[in-house]
């Protein structure tokens, strides 16, 4: 399955629940990008100076990293890719990389929210680096302020969560990551969720999505 969606969406907010459920591998190519450069290898070296300008990084450097993680013995089960493909000839790629594993993609998920309303969003989220789980000062705050409620770890604030970030974000995503949508839409399994619902009914709307292929 495939979550497709400009910053701010609600990918993050919904991947963990459809993991959980599901119990799939969640391979989110910003959160791995982003453990690339804590740890100092040399892709996370490179990817550090562009995802900071809000910039896509270069589709070697993601599709290696992708198949890397596809490797994982947790990943058998099933994947859950977020933020990945963002280009139609990354889309290509990956589906090369499914066929060679005997695998295929079931679901595109397409979440859309006016744009008025991701600076918002984008301003006042907060993430739990380790698992992924996303949270909003406003609309879907933390049990305890700055701190996660599973674990009670501290939350972050992404560097590109910003919205001088986010303008150069989003036109990246227009330019490169809309006709992913109708390469998909070509292949039959694409669905759109409307984003601007409560959380727990965009839940509700993903699940009626991809219950049909399980």
């Amino acid at each position: 399955m495939i979550l497709i969606g400009a910053p701010g969406s609600g990918k993050g907010t919904q991947a963990p629940a459809i993991v959980d459920k599901l119990c799939v591998c969640h391979l989110a190519t910003g959160d791995m990008l982003r453990a690339a450069v804590k740890a100092d290898t040399e892709l996370g070296r490179k990817a550090d100076g562009i995802m900071k300008a809000g910039q896509l990084v270069p589709d070697d450097l993601v599709i290696g990293l992708i198949n890397d993680n596809m490797d994982l013995p947790h990943c058998e089960s099933g994947i859950l890719l977020d933020g990945f493909p963002r280009t139609v000839e990354q889309g290509k790629a990956l589906g090369e990389m499914m066929k060679s594993r005997g695998k295929k993609i079931d679901k595109v998920l397409n979440f859309e929210v006016d744009e008025e309303k991701l600076a918002e969003r984008i301003c006042g989220r907060r993430v739990h680096a380790a698992s992924g789980r996303s949270y909003h000062l406003t609309f879907n705050p933390p049990k305890v302020e700055g701190k996660d409620d599973i674990t009670g770890e501290d939350l972050m604030h992404r560097k590109d969560d910003t919205r001088e970030a986010l303008a150069s974000r989003l036109n990246s995503f227009h330019k490169s990551t809309t006709p992913v949508l109708d390469y998909y839409k070509t292949k039959g399994n694409l669905a759109n969720i409307d984003g601007m619902q409560s959380i727990n009914d965009v839940g509700s709307s993903v699940v009626s999505a991809y219950s049909n292929n399980l």
